[in-house]
């Protein structure tokens, strides 16, 4: 018996170039790859032996300082992180911090409505003294009717930023 073989146009063939693009694609990452850690083993590079030191609390380089809030009472007595401090006080803790924080420290000045202004200048002046560009002084916006806002009205211990 004959069998006859029909070449029809309707025949479905499976494409390989995708496959082959892809097998391709496969063994020139590996190839490259490879390259590089044989570069990285004959240079000697991440085989230095190294005592790195431990910490018990490190933090990150790339976490910005906390902003200073420096509070004036009526009286012009300046508070930080709620412990009360003399000029000389301040300095050294502005000096302190922009060592710590150069060019990154930033002041946050809180004074008191009854206080006079000369005080809150007087912060400004030791935040240039210490060279620190970053501080500026924090007021409570009224609302549109011209009134202080109820929260606005506690101590200013008690305010959060």
């Amino acid at each position: 018996m004959k069998f006859e073989f029909r070449k029809s146009s309707d025949q479905r063939r499976v494409d390989m170039t995708p496959m082959i693009d892809c097998v391709f694609q496969l063994l020139l990452f590996f190839l490259v790859a490879s390259n590089f850690q044989e570069q990285a083993l004959t240079s000697g590079e991440g085989q230095l032996d190294a005592n790195l030191p431990s910490v018990a609390a490190a933090m990150p380089m790339v976490m910005k300082p906390r902003e200073m809030i420096v509070n004036i009472d009526r009286t012009g007595v300046f508070y930080v992180d709620g412990r009360r401090h003399t000029e000389a006080d301040l300095v050294q803790r502005f000096r302190q911090s922009q060592t710590d924080n150069p060019g990154q420290q930033s002041v946050v000045i809180r004074g008191n409505e009854g206080a006079e202004w000369k005080f809150v200048a007087q912060v400004m002046s030791l935040c240039n003294q210490a060279e620190i560009r970053d501080y500026r002084v924090a007021v409570i916006p009224e609302d549109s009717d011209g009134t202080v806002p109820p929260w606005a009205r506690l101590p200013f211990r008690f305010l959060k930023m």
